[in-house]
């Protein structure tokens, strides 16, 4: 009965850490509410989170209820994570706190797409910049990678990313090895859905689509029931490399892969421009009064609808999330793009389901992969030993 009672004890460990670090502060008095637990368990379970650093208590709120204010409990904003992005234009490396919020960044540009041994250099140097940050001033539990490529959950190695040219790479053993810290890595388009699901456009969502378009092309991630859908090795999500029929009245018809015909390269070129800030690129779709530009973004929001018609269609989803340059055409469009998804979505699920566009910007991927770590420790609270009573 013992050991029972003391897994159970555990396993609340991680269900309340859980839960404060997707929810945010909270009186003990809510918890009690919103977990079921009584309140002598949630007192004990708060002391212990507190006795290992992972929760802070604060100053009672102010209430009309009669007796003794509760104490608020929230994460410790002491807890970080390191967050690296590789791109194909760029670098970037952040520090992001276990309460979801960007604390500090560092984008470092490349002309060429880097190769992994030049990335893990990189980020070794921009890590080294930070130390002083984030050993200083905070905890840091470990680095997590947000890879536009396909990469095995079980130990981060990076078996392809295509518009990077990486095969068969050990990066996260390799960063690791440069860094002296602990390294997890996963799909940036899966870990962008987790970010959405936990602290945006997503939240309180159980089944969510996501898409995304960068640089490197189109990927997503797919919340079902609550829960990221990996797959057997964490390859899920790869939209971009789905066929899609593309209507010939917008040119081009014919089969080709998303990511092909929606591409942020294509937008950019029509716009005059080589490269361009995330900032840079909305202004000047938004204020272009060129008639190839708008020709281009209904072009590929037609083909952009085929992909989200069919993953509708099979999923059934109850919200769609756009990111990246996706997000920007759809805004652009939005009724249009609304349309052609309703003319060609089976009727029932188009009336289940939201269209909207992703709310963490451009933190989103550097939030997604610091989510490595914090469910890593959020997981390893319930393994841990008890303080004793």
């Amino acid at each position: 009965m013992a050991v029972a009672s003391t897994r159970v004890a555990h396993s609340n460990l991680s269900f309340l850490l859980e839960r404060l670090h997707r929810e945010g502060r909270a009186s003990r008095a809510e918890l009690t509410r919103a977990t079921g637990l009584n309140r002598s368990t949630i007192s004990a379970l708060v002391g212990e989170l507190v006795a290992r650093g992972l929760v802070e208590e604060g100053d009672p709120l102010a209430t009309n209820l009669v007796g003794r204010p509760s104490p608020v409990v929230g994460p410790s904003r002491s807890i970080v994570a390191l967050a690296v992005v590789p791109e194909t234009d760029a670098v970037e490396v952040g520090i992001v706190s276990f309460t979801g919020e960007l604390v500090r960044r560092i984008r470092f540009e490349t002309d060429t797409p880097p190769t992994a041994k030049e990335a893990v250099k990189i980020v070794a140097a921009l890590v080294e910049g930070m130390r002083d940050t984030f050993e200083t001033l905070y905890r840091c539990v470990g680095i997590g990678i947000a890879v536009p490529g396909l990469v095995r959950k079980s130990d981060g190695f990076v078996r392809w990313v295509p518009h990077l040219g990486w095969r068969e790479v050990p990066f996260a053993e390799q960063v690791a090895e440069v860094t002296g810290l602990p390294v997890l890595a996963a799909n940036d388009a899966n870990l962008g859905a987790l970010a959405e699901h936990l602290f945006g456009a997503g939240r309180g969502i159980e089944n969510m689509l996501y898409m995304n378009g960068g640089a490197s092309g189109i990927g997503g991630g797919i919340i079902a029931g609550d829960r990221l859908l990996e797959g057997v090795a964490g390859y899920a999500g790869e939209f971009g490399h789905n066929l899609v029929a593309t209507p010939s009245r917008y040119g081009e018809g014919g089969d080709d892969e998303l990511e092909v015909v929606v591409s942020r390269r294509r937008l950019l070129d029509v716009l005059g421009l080589r490269g361009a800030s995330r900032q840079e690129f909305e202004q000047r779709l938004r204020t272009s009064d060129d008639p190839a530009v708008r020709a281009e973004v209904l072009r590929q929001l037609a083909v952009l609808s085929v992909g989200v018609r069919n993953m509708v269609n099979i999923l059934n989803p109850e919200r769609v999330v756009l990111g990246g340059f996706l997000s920007t055409i759809f805004d652009l469009e939005r009724e249009h793009f609304l349309e052609l998804l309703r003319a060609h979505t089976l009727e029932p699920n188009y009336e289940e389901v939201e269209v909207v566009r992703a709310e963490l910007g451009s933190d989103l991927l550097l939030i997604g992969a610091a989510e490595l770590q914090f469910q890593a420790l959020i997981e390893r609270a319930q393994f841990e030993t008890l303080v004793e009573a």
